[in-house]
């Protein structure tokens, strides 16, 4: 019988920093790079810190969204996903503290499907509500919009 699975892990990354810049993540088995473009002195080897931000956005919405499909039996034949982030950068310029640095973001969710509207409906509330990163950006004070297309195979 297999024991209770865990609530509350704890996740470990470890991080060396060659530059000023660029930061080496790791974490179970994997590498990664955070860098800032070459035009604000990093070698462009990697997303920067803000646009790993946003792209955990688009990989968790992927992660969730499918679960939470699967879970309301509706199929996804093909998702994409993009984002438009707002970012005020006066923060990392150093020139003056930003409250919430993205006060707004658009996140265009493309859905290929044959579930009918309320099957979908299901997915569209459960979305926001399992989904970690967007849970986070949205109690920072960011306004998170979601804006569905969908297509029916």
């Amino acid at each position: 019988m297999a024991g209770k699975p865990k609530t509350i892990v704890t996740q470990k990354l470890e991080a060396s920093c060659p530059t000023h810049s660029r930061t080496d993540v790791i974490t179970r088995d994997v590498e990664t790079v955070i860098d800032e473009p070459v035009e604000r002195g990093g070698t462009n080897l990697g997303l920067a810190p803000t646009e790993t931000l946003v792209a955990a956005l688009l990989g968790c919405t992927n992660t969730i969204l499918n679960k939470v499909a699967h879970s309301h039996d509706v199929d996804v034949a093909a998702l994409s996903l993009n984002v438009d982030a707002q970012f005020d950068r006066r923060g990392v310029v150093l020139s003056e503290e930003v409250e919430v640095p993205y006060p707004e973001m658009k996140l265009y969710i493309n859905l290929t499907t044959s579930a009918d509207d309320a099957q979908i409906e299901k997915v569209k509330i459960d979305l926001p509500r399992f989904c970690p990163v967007s849970k986070v950006i949205r109690h920072s004070g960011t306004e998170l919009e979601e804006i569905w297309t969908i297509t029916r195979p």
